[in-house]
């Protein structure tokens, strides 16, 4: 049966998170079809990864028998998350806007997982396996927006999952998620609630079609 990766990454629990919640229906939605299958789960606010260290970065370019105890730790912790990737047949990360960019613990996944010669160069070892990120941001920043040139999400996660990993790559973006909560935004409320609704829809959608793609 089908292995979901499954990576939150809000800090913000539950249905505080717009990110959680709409990854959340995606996640029920793909149980539905694959109620045998296998999901890992990573909530990297509750368990952050270790940024990169030296050992870590260093042990991936030298044969193991030239490790050093602590370059074996520590690439021990990495090899533990590129399985996860290679064994996952989808992954599904939420990668809430913070600052214009992704949550500093989604960094650390990411720079964990990326190893050129494995997970990254000519032959990706994940190369193919569908992607889906929950992209929620506070304000709107899609193109024709006054914040169009702040958004880094999209594109980084482009270059990174897709440019680098070579995974196939879909977004979700619930957006405008400060509207209920800013007065300043309250006009713009109407739009958050279709944005809302839409992501919701898509991450069912998304999963369903995913499913039966992989049974095909």
């Amino acid at each position: 049966m089908a292995t979901l990766l499954h990576i939150d990454s809000s800090v913000f629990p539950g249905e505080a998170s717009s990110s959680r919640s709409v990854a959340d229906a995606f996640r029920k939605a793909w149980q539905e079809q694959h109620p045998q299958g296998t999901v890992i789960y990573r909530d990297l606010a509750a368990s952050p990864i270790p940024h990169i260290t030296a050992d870590a970065w260093s042990a991936g370019y030298a044969a193991p028998c030239e490790h050093t105890p602590e370059q074996s730790a520590a690439f021990a912790a990495r090899v533990q998350l590129i399985e996860e990737l290679e064994q996952a047949d989808a992954v599904l990360i939420g990668a809430p806007m913070y600052n214009y960019s992704i949550p500093s613990t989604l960094k650390a996944w990411l720079d964990n997982v990326l190893l050129l010669g494995r997970t990254a160069g000519q032959t990706p070892s994940a190369h193919g396996t569908p992607a889906v990120v929950v992209a929620s941001r506070g304000g709107s920043y899609a193109p024709g927006t006054p914040r169009e040139g702040f958004e880094f999400v999209q594109n980084y996660l482009e270059a990174v999952l897709q440019g680098t990993l070579g995974l196939d790559l879909d977004f979700i973006v619930p957006e405008l998620t400060m509207a209920p909560r800013n007065p300043a935004m309250s006009e713009l409320v109407p739009l958050y609630e279709a944005s809302r609704e839409r992501a919701f829809q898509d991450a069912s959608a998304k999963a369903r079609q995913l499913a039966e793609r992989l049974a095909a």
